[in-house]
């Protein structure tokens, strides 16, 4: 363990250079424990100042999301539902980042890293949506500069208790390094167990696209909704007949007052362009804790449709709201 502290004083910059590139290009590793005891150690008397240790850390997380925004102009959105779908922290979803993003732009990137699942995706979908690439630079470090400056504040605020603590498990020896490590196999297992509990909340029956195919041909279509955001689906059109509704107005009356001639007992497919269909989910289960029983996300979502070969609308729809 003292080893460990020796390296981490000696070679503190690399130490955080890495451990945040990595954290940022996507690996389960957290790095704001590691930016809060640098800090605590650089406040201490190290040989770092503070402004090299932000900057360091800012230069590591924009290589990793330049990559990202790379990845997003290069391949679209496969890359932000791939991010979605190997992420620890599945319930941000691409329909959830893209709705933060498309309303408040590349500034979102600004708070991006303080919101655990959004950055990443945030970062791939400002190349997706063909973000002018010096505003992403810019809201991007400067993001980047204001969530680490806050780790490095708070390991200067409290750098006594963290040496305090540095120096305990340094004299646990061995010890204390099983005890590191078990803190991160704690903090894998925990997003691991939040992952699982996730995944068994958005079982439900599904309907398949061959299925829906079949009742849109027999004239016996259900209604169709869309959850998607405007921006998907002006770039991957929609199923025909399908109505765009936007999540954030589903309250109470909306479902109601939008289709007033609708019954309880019609059928419903809801789908989406999320990993597991998790949006087409949640809204299936929100109609049917409202009485909807025959509701059902679309297998696959628009995806699977658009993989399927069959035909899809490109005009661009409103969202429907009540009126």
């Amino acid at each position: 363990m003292q080893a460990l502290l020796e390296l981490i004083q000696q070679y503190g910059l690399w130490f955080v250079f890495f451990n945040v590139l990595a954290t940022q290009a996507g690996a389960p590793l957290p790095s704001y424990p590691t930016l809060i005891v640098t800090g605590a150690l650089v406040a201490s008397g190290g040989d770092t100042s503070i402004p090299q240790l932000i900057l360091i850390a800012v230069i590591a997380a924009l290589i990793a999301d330049l990559g990202w925004y790379w990845a997003g102009t290069r391949f679209g959105r496969p890359v932000l539902r791939t991010l979605c779908r190997v992420s620890l922290s599945p319930d941000t979803c691409v329909r959830q980042t893209e709705s933060i993003y498309t309303r408040f732009g590349t500034p979102s990137l600004l708070v991006a890293k303080f919101i655990p699942g959004f950055s990443a995706v945030a970062t791939a979908m400002a190349g997706t949506l063909r973000a002018r690439l010096a505003a992403f630079i810019f809201f991007d470090a400067l993001g980047a500069a204001l969530w680490a400056g806050v780790a490095v504040f708070i390991g200067i605020l409290f750098k006594d208790t963290i040496n305090q603590l540095l120096q305990t498990l340094a004299a646990l020896g061995r010890i204390g390094l099983i005890l590191i490590c078990l803190a991160f196999a704690a903090f894998v297992a925990t997003k691991w167990w939040q992952r699982q509990r996730f995944f068994n909340e958005l079982r439900m029956a599904r309907i398949s696209v061959d299925e829906l195919r079949e009742l849109v041909e027999a004239g016996s279509a259900p209604l169709i909704l869309d959850v998607r955001s405007s921006a998907s689906q002006q770039e991957d059109g929609r199923i025909p007949g399908a109505h765009l509704l936007d999540t954030h107005q589903l309250n109470d009356k909306t479902f109601e007052i939008t289709f007033p001639n609708f019954e309880t007992g019609q059928e419903v497919v809801v789908y989406c362009a999320c990993p597991n269909d998790a949006t087409a989910a949640r809204v299936a289960k929100l109609l049917k804790q409202r009485g909807f029983s025959r509701v059902r996300p679309l297998k696959g979502g628009i995806d699977a449709w658009i993989a399927a070969g069959y035909d899809v609308e490109r005009e661009l729809q409103v969202p429907v709201t009540p009126s």
